[in-house]
């Protein structure tokens, strides 16, 4: 048996960073996480350099900024870089036998990106030309193309119970098979294992008895600053024309069936932890928990990602180290910035194995900290840019140039733009050139004499599709294969370029 620690490395999908127990969100189940936060360090600042699946999961990946990757928008046929040492394959190349199970979100999807298996879960996306192993365990089960039916969207916030048999479930399926891959381990070598769920990302469809555990709970209101009205940015407005706005009951109830699909996961987690400890492992494992973004859940009338907003970017990090290393320290906060780059050198760091010079990520247990953080996301009238140091978050559109500027110290919940009181213009400056040394490519064509100068916002809203165009349905006989370069669900909207 091998001397190195395994690595268990779990990640979520769409799950804001503020929606854990351990994070003083009293509404919400999720003990599991929470005892994980307990025996290590979460991180408070952690954030999606680009809160969007994709380009996301090539930061977590690759170690790297989307500026190094190259995507920032949502390349649904960008193979991944085949400069850039990926996590799996440098693990790999140390002598780490490495697994995935779940959903990885790469291009050819059947590209193992390093790891020596990959069991996938792709939401439903054969389309783009491979039929994921979730969809064949369904076909084996005698239910061949039928997960969706449930009628619920995949980026949509209508909600409905899961309408298979619980064991059906994606969350239980992916547990299962992750459980399965730990015990066929080679018993001779180190192992990383990759258990990547999909939700709760939409469609919300929770198993019936995790939403009842709800049902009877108070739901805290949304935050809603008063700059979200009236002439808000275009990107802003823009998500405000695409999903519904919800009334406060409904409203509630999405987030009820959000946070039953959380504490689903939260559950199953123990399942693998269990499994580890059944297997001898659990005190020889590093465990990592996050998600590749948040998302709005309806906070200032928004719904998804995309945004610089923390519903959106702001992620879950958890470290919880071996026992014996005191490199993790136990029951700790830490409000450092961190982004998805981080990851790679941080479990390299913790495993002691060298970092490729590829990556521009910091290791999140060493003394290295940042001062600002730069994220970025989309390009042309919906591109949105952010940086922020230990207090302050600036935002920039550049469609009709507007700036936001929030002290998320004294307003975590973003109700108050600062961006035009005196009082805090040293601070807009300060931030405003920090963020114009980050910018690069078409966006330093929205640069004049060293100042933001953006462009003309559209004056239309471009129409809504039915607000579903998130829409699945029956996927047997399989669904034709359509040209990956089109980007699914509501992304044609957002990737209009100027």
């Amino acid at each position: 048996m091998s001397d190195q620690p395994n690595i268990l490395f779990l990640c979520v999908d769409q799950w804001p960073g503020k929606l854990l127990g351990c994070a003083g969100l009293s509404e919400i189940e999720t003990p599991t996480i929470d005892r994980l936060a307990a025996s290590g360090t979460r991180f408070t600042r952690a954030y999606s350099e680009t809160p969007v699946c994709i380009p996301a999961r090539r930061s977590i990946m690759t170690g790297t900024s989307p500026r190094v990757h190259g995507d920032r928008v949502f390349q649904t046929a960008a193979p991944m870089p085949p400069e850039l040492p990926t996590l799996a394959q440098t693990f790999r190349d140390s002598g780490y036998q490495a697994y995935a199970v779940g959903k990885l979100h790469v291009y050819p999807q059947r590209d193992r990106i390093g790891f020596d298996d990959v069991l996938s879960y792709e939401e439903g996306r054969s389309n783009l030309g491979a039929t994921d192993d979730y969809e064949i365990y369904l076909a084996e089960q005698g239910l061949a193309g039928k997960q969706n039916l449930h009628g619920m969207s995949q980026n949509e916030f209508s909600w409905a119970p899961w309408h298979l048999e619980d064991r059906h479930h994606p969350t239980n399926w992916i547990t299962l098979e992750a459980c399965r891959t730990i015990k066929r381990r080679d018993p001779t070598r180190p192992a990383i294992w990759h258990v990547s769920y999909n939700h709760p990302h939409p469609p919300l469809v929770p198993l019936q008895h995790y939403f009842d555990r709800y049902a009877r709970n108070d739901i805290a209101p949304a935050n809603y600053g008063s700059w979200a009205k009236g002439d808000a940015p275009y990107a802003v407005k823009l998500i405000q024309a695409t999903w519904d706005t919800l009334s406060k009951e409904k409203l509630d109830d999405a987030r009820r069936a959000f946070y039953a699909l959380c504490t689903h996961i939260d559950h199953q987690i123990r399942v693998i932890i269990g499994t580890l400890r059944e297997e001898g492992l659990l005190d020889n494992t590093i465990i990592v928990f996050t998600s590749d973004h948040g998302e709005m859940l309806g906070e200032h009338d928004m719904y998804a990602k995309r945004v610089m907003y923390e519903m959106s970017t702001n992620v879950p990090m958890i470290i919880s180290g071996l026992p014996m290393d005191d490199r993790v320290d136990q029951n700790a906060v830490d409000n450092r910035l961190v982004g998805l780059q981080d990851i790679m050198p941080t479990l390299l760091d913790l495993a002691d194995l060298d970092t490729p010079e590829t990556c521009t990520g910091i290791s999140m247990i060493g003394e290295s900290k940042r001062e600002t953080l730069y994220c970025e996301a989309m390009e042309g009238p919906t591109a949105t840019r952010m940086i922020t140091d230990d207090q302050f978050k600036f935002i920039w559109y550049p469609a009709g140039n507007r700036v936001q500027l929030f002290d998320l110290k004294n307003d975590p919940g973003e109700t108050s733009d600062l961006s035009k009181q005196a009082e805090f213009a040293d601070h807009a400056a300060r931030l405003t050139t920090k963020l114009i040394a980050e910018l690069y490519g078409i966006d330093e064509t929205w640069i004049q004499d060293g100042a933001l100068k953006g462009f003309d916002a559209p004056v239309k809203i471009p129409p809504q599709s039915r607000n579903l165009s998130g829409q699945r349905g029956l996927h047997f006989p399989p669904i034709p294969v359509s040209d990956p370069k089109l980007a699914t669900g509501v992304t044609d909207r957002w990737e209009t370029k100027k």
